[in-house]
């Protein structure tokens, strides 16, 4: 029954119709929360992130760093552009940020960020592995996709 379900949901999945809309979809929806978290510490949001960092033991010269690769790239997750070296540097820095600043506390909302953090670097190094999809700058500039 198993074997039934997989083939079913695999053929379904691969069709180049579906594939073209989930791939974008995928990586929209894994780009979001990079680019509002950029935009968010932007303005006002600046001075406080950029304390929160020192009080973390993080010189807070290297905001402008996070926020660059936030943005920068969210955006190239969203066009399907440089998608394999922007998912894994999305990767390494959740991994990263979330033993930093999630780690090391008892309290339940910090360890569901760490977790939350690992789990985006999982569905990045997805990412990585497979490439953009035909819908991405990728496919057209370099024939990488899917």
């Amino acid at each position: 029954m198993f074997q039934v379900i997989h083939s079913s949901v695999t053929r379904f999945l691969t069709q180049p119709t579906i594939a073209s809309v989930l791939f974008p979809l995928a990586r929209v929806l894994t780009a979001f929360i990079f680019v509002m978290a950029g935009y968010n510490k932007l303005g006002t949001g600046y001075e406080g992130t950029a304390q929160y960092m020192v009080n973390m033991g993080v010189p807070g010269f290297l905001l402008p760093l996070a926020i660059a690769l936030e943005i920068g790239g969210g955006l190239a997750l969203i066009l399907g552009w440089q998608t394999r070296v922007a998912a894994l540097l999305l990767a390494g820095f959740s991994v990263v940020t979330g033993i930093i600043f999630h780690s090391g506390s008892a309290d339940s909302i910090q360890q569901v960020m760490l977790m939350k953090n690992i789990s985006i670097a999982g569905g990045l190094l997805v990412l990585a592995l497979t490439g953009a999809g035909r819908l991405s700058l990728d496919r057209k500039l370099y024939g990488d996709g899917v």
